[in-house]
């Protein structure tokens, strides 16, 4: 027995960590009983490997093991808090990016995070009352390998019955780590991102490169209205750090959190059914969609994967139409790879940091007051018409910039994460109107369009007790949450022709079609829908889920809601055509990205 100590200690602990893991990722429908066999297997993997070595080198590579395996878990443990997935392979290696946003990364671990290691701090002391002389044939080792291989596939191979394309595309990372173990989870996407290398070498079929351009030119809308309406005037587009929509025409304690938004809304087209669809690329996956209309890679950002890609997209559009085009943002030029990727979409400006003076910092860089002021002279700089893509960035979490931000009452929500949030999104809207009044000053604002969103959301989902206490409810349901994943889409015009409220359920996607139809720029490549010319909106998140008409499939717990209702629905024919077509889609976008397909279509 003395022989085995660390074997022991292996198999009961590591377990008992994954299990508590799982459970923290998936309270409402875990499973000791469902999950427990394949978890097991997984660490009965490393077992294995371990005990083909001498006694004394296994107990240091069962340590290591136990080490990497509790470090992942709690990488994975937080960025499961902000992203609401699994961290893969290209996140990994895109990770430098979390160097610049510290700050959200400490306030989203917690003390509790490091008991995953407790364990770790005991084990050397046992090693001493080892017996590391006992000589072990190999022979069972590679057996107990055998069978565990053969106990995963197993797993593997029901769950690709159950979830057809799944395992393959990972479009839906948080089901398989539920299903079989986050362990599981990263033996396949290590599996994965070494075939996706190889698979980018191979050549596409004709076939599925016919299937693309098919579904592309279905997709097109009629342009039957405003087509080449604003053809010539300027297209201002700003992308509003973590806006959210519940903030617009809410108060607190009488007074408005986006008074100057509220009133931009009275005179635009306000689309108040507008989700994001961001992935693992955050803020530069907004940005790739509304200038690209192609989805988020499957795993990992666009920006790093796929930066030397070419594409079709706006501000290449407008460039080949004569415009002027530039980006603006107050933060590094080589953050999320922005200044590779401008270049390559045909930005001919890109006013970084450098670009600018840097008098008044909030939160992470350069103050949204700072960065919108020296914006209008650069704007002014311009020459017309141009297309000018602004990012904001002073409400980026964790908001914790709270001095900065100004006065503004948030009631019992002072201190908190909302509330403090609440406060820097009232600091910006301020900002906003600032800079409009002056666009309106300068007679820009009579000569462009400008369209403003929020690129995702401000509240994680292990802070949704704070939306409880913003609305005083004692609940919020699957479809209830969904709803308040909506972020504002406002598009505002010089003549005053288009106003109102837009129902049609619509995302990030469709913000490039729709000014394609507005400024009679070519349609090529785009997977969204122009909004003036679509009337059944239909919104695909990157892990498989959609909103379509009135219904929600969501994809972490395969299950089917009505919209309007909030409740569960049985899977139908229709319903099960939809999935496997929003899955068709989303493996269109990817073939698109992975085989840089739009620069062989060009050149054919």
């Amino acid at each position: 027995m003395r022989s085995f100590i660390d074997v022991i200690i292996f198999i009961i602990i590591l377990p008992c960590k994954l299990l508590i893991y799982a459970h923290q990722i998936n309270s409402n429908s875990f499973s000791v009983k469902s999950l427990l066999m394949p978890i097991i297997a997984s660490v009965l993997v490393f077992l294995a490997i371990g005990l083909l070595l001498k006694a004394a080198h296994r107990f240091k590579f069962l340590y290591i093991c136990n080490l990497i395996i509790s470090i992942l878990i709690i990488c994975d443990l937080n960025y499961f808090r902000y992203f609401k997935d699994i961290i893969s392979i290209p996140v990994i290696i895109n990770s430098v990016e979390l160097g610049a946003v510290g700050s959200s990364v400490k306030s989203l671990i917690k003390y509790s995070d490091f008991l995953y290691l407790a364990d770790l701090a005991i084990i050397p002391f046992i090693n001493r009352y080892m017996n590391n002389t006992k000589k072990i044939s190999k022979f069972p080792s590679v057996i107990l390998l055998i069978i565990c291989v053969l106990i995963n596939f197993k797993y593997f191979y029901k769950l690709s019955r159950e979830q057809p394309r799944l395992l393959t595309t990972m479009y839906n990372k948080v089901y398989i780590t539920n299903s079989l173990g986050v362990l599981n989870y990263h033996y396949i996407d290590i599996y994965n991102t070494a075939c996706n290398k190889i698979n980018r070498l191979a050549p596409i079929s004709k076939n599925k490169i016919s299937d693309i351009q098919n579904f592309i030119n279905s997709n097109k809308a009629s342009e039957k209205n405003f087509h080449g309406s604003y053809e010539g005037k300027n297209l201002i587009m700003i992308q509003v750090e973590a806006l959210q929509g519940f903030v617009i025409n809410s108060s607190i304690n009488g007074r408005e959190i986006t008074p100057n938004l509220n009133k931009l809304i009275k005179s635009s087209e306000y689309f108040d059914n507008f989700y994001y669809q961001v992935a693992a690329g955050g803020t530069s996956d907004a940005e790739f969609m509304t200038n690209n209309s192609l989805y988020p890679a499957q795993s990992g950002a666009v920006y790093f994967l796929y930066s030397g890609n070419t594409f079709d997209s706006m501000p290449k559009a407008f460039y080949n139409k004569g415009y002027d085009t530039a980006a603006l943002h107050g933060f590094r030029e080589n953050f999320w790879n922005r200044d590779v990727m401008y270049k390559n979409f045909d930005f001919k400006h890109f006013y970084g940091e450098k670009s600018f003076k840097k008098d008044e910092i909030i939160g992470l860089g350069l103050s949204d007051r700072s960065f919108l002021n020296q914006s209008i002279d650069k704007l002014d700089n311009l020459k017309s018409p141009f297309y000018a893509f602004l990012i904001t960035l002073s409400s980026h979490f964790p908001y914790d910039d709270v001095n900065q931000y100004g006065n503004f009452d948030v009631g019992n929500l002072e201190d908190t994460l909302m509330g403090n949030y609440i406060k820097s999104i009232h600091y910006t809207d301020e900002q906003l109107g600032m800079f409009l009044d002056k666009l309106n000053k300068s007679g820009l604002l009579n000569n462009s369009v400008i369209v403003l969103y929020g690129d995702h959301y401000a509240i994680p989902k292990n802070k949704e007790n704070l939306f409880l206490k913003f609305y005083n409810k004692s609940s919020i349901s699957d479809v209830d949450w969904i709803k308040l994943q909506k972020v504002p889409l406002i598009i505002h015009f010089p003549d005053g022709a288009l106003k109102g409220i837009n129902h049609t359920n619509s995302g990030e996607m469709d913000i490039y079609p729709t000014m394609a139809n507005l400024f009679n720029l070519p349609q090529k490549y785009m997977m969204g829908k122009d909004l003036f010319n679509s009337t059944q909106g239909k919104i695909i998140y990157r892990n498989g889920s959609f909103i379509d008409g009135n219904y929600y499939y969501m994809s972490e717990n395969n299950t089917y809601y009505n919209m309007k209702t909030g409740s569960k629905i049985p899977e139908t024919k229709t319903l099960l055509e939809k999935r496997q077509s929003v899955l068709d889609e989303l493996e269109y976008s990817d073939s698109i990205l992975k085989h840089n397909l739009i620069k062989k279509l060009d050149e054919k």
